[in-house]
């Protein structure tokens, strides 16, 4: 498959064989036979043990990819690691949606990362923060000297900032370490400059420095995406009407956010997941951020251009890394961000907000239109039709009757495949 044939648009994927698949993922990101042989094998336990404790056996979730995205101008494959049917194709049928108007564009800001010192029993806290200032480069260098490495590479400790908070414990100075941590995800190399900060900072102020750790609440990491989604398309006028008005509970109600937020992060968990990456860390900060202003909200926005198409948006922290942690000991993680041909920790974020949207818009689209069972059910379907002993086109076949019938049980699913079985004698 040569760069001007490469297209993540394949009609009836779904229909093809798993080996069919696995055959054109190979053509698609160049993988070499030793590659292939990794969707079929499992962790082995000998890394197991070496990235966690007490290691006793491992846990697969099934791999899928979601088609037909169009980001920055070039397709991607997007391998997704989850449980949760429907998910999968609902990005996929998105991404085809937005692919009309040109895909999804996205901008990362710089890998900036925050590491927090907590002072404590500071007498004069005001004096102390502005002692802490004033000592900004002296701080700055300590804190790089921990890391030659990520200097060389034109990261390291860029910015200081000091914040006064009142507490119950009385006024604390929170210091802000700024680090740009390149291609990692960063939590080593922050808390590592944090702890060497530590005793300065209690000498400059008097006080004690108690907390040291990393934010997840990334807020200079921020990625953002946009897409057009063809009004003509989703059905027309009214189906985009519809769609906003669905939006606006959203953008106004915690209990309606927090389940439109979860839909954003059905797809983004699932690619950091494939990729390595901490997705506990990412959802933590995207909720965070979802909630900057006092009031949580919608990480995505949407509205009408001028030719009446939905536009959608999303903004959020992404926190991610191409190297360290499990991103380098996962052989698949390594060859999920090889599918992907991504190099750089900002491309990996510009790929999770846009699947992030995408994944958002085809909740939305079918709570709006057809109703977010329909998906569901069908995936459903198709299990109950296992489950009652169905093999090959048995399956298909079965599932379909269940939901023509309405009755998704697995005692009627049994009724009905020995009825089939004994018609087709």
């Amino acid at each position: 498959m040569s760069n001007i044939e490469k297209t993540s648009v394949v009609s009836g994927f779904y229909k093809l064989s798993i080996e069919k698949r696995r055959e054109f993922v190979s053509q698609f990101a160049q993988l070499t036979e030793e590659d292939t042989k990794i969707f079929t094998s499992s962790l082995d336990i000998t890394t197991a043990d070496r990235m966690i404790e007490n290691v006793f056996g491992t846990f697969e979730l099934p791999l899928g990819l979601a088609m037909n995205f169009l980001i920055n101008g070039k397709d991607y494959l997007i391998p997704m690691a989850t449980e949760e049917s429907s998910v999968v194709a609902a990005a996929s049928n998105a991404a085809k949606i937005a692919r009309i108007k040109g895909g999804f564009s996205a901008t990362c800001s710089q890998p900036l990362m925050i590491g927090q010192l907590q002072l404590l029993h500071v007498n004069d806290v005001a004096s102390a923060a502005q002692s802490i200032l004033k000592h900004k480069e002296q701080l700055l260098k300590l804190a790089n000297s921990q890391d030659k490495i990520l200097v060389d590479f034109g990261g390291g400790a860029k910015d200081l900032e000091v914040r006064i908070l009142d507490s119950s414990l009385g006024p604390m100075i929170v210091t802000h370490l700024v680090v740009d941590v390149r291609d990692a995800m960063g939590a080593n190399a922050v808390n590592t400059m944090c702890e060497a900060l530590a005793p300065m900072l209690e000498e400059i102020s008097g006080g004690k420095v108690r907390l040291k750790i990393l934010s997840n609440l990334a807020d200079k990491r921020l990625v953002k995406a946009i897409a057009i989604f063809d009004k003509e398309k989703m059905g027309g006028d009214h189906v985009v009407d519809a769609f906003l008005e669905s939006y606006v509970l959203a953008s106004i109600d915690p209990y309606r956010a927090a389940t439109h937020n979860k839909g954003i992060m059905n797809g983004i968990d699932a690619l950091i997941i494939a990729t390595g990456n901490d997705f506990r860390a990412i959802e933590s900060g995207a909720h965070a951020y979802a909630a900057r202003n006092g009031h949580y909200t919608s990480l995505t926005s949407y509205y009408k251009n001028k030719d009446g198409d939905l536009v959608g948006e999303i903004e959020l922290p992404m926190a991610v890394g191409v190297v360290g942690g499990a991103a380098n000991m996962h052989p698949k993680a390594k060859l999920c961000r090889k599918i992907l041909g991504i190099k750089t920790a900002q491309q990996l974020a510009e790929i999770v907000a846009s699947l992030g949207l995408a994944q958002n818009f085809a909740a939305v689209f079918a709570l709006s239109t057809v109703g977010i069972q329909k998906g569901h059910m069908s995936l459903h379907a198709k299990n109950i039709a296992v489950m009652a002993g169905a093999k090959g086109d048995e399956i298909e076949k079965l599932a379909d009757k269940l939901i023509v019938d309405g009755k998704i049980k697995l005692d009627y699913a049994k009724d009905l495949l020995e009825k089939q079985r004994k018609k087709a004698r």
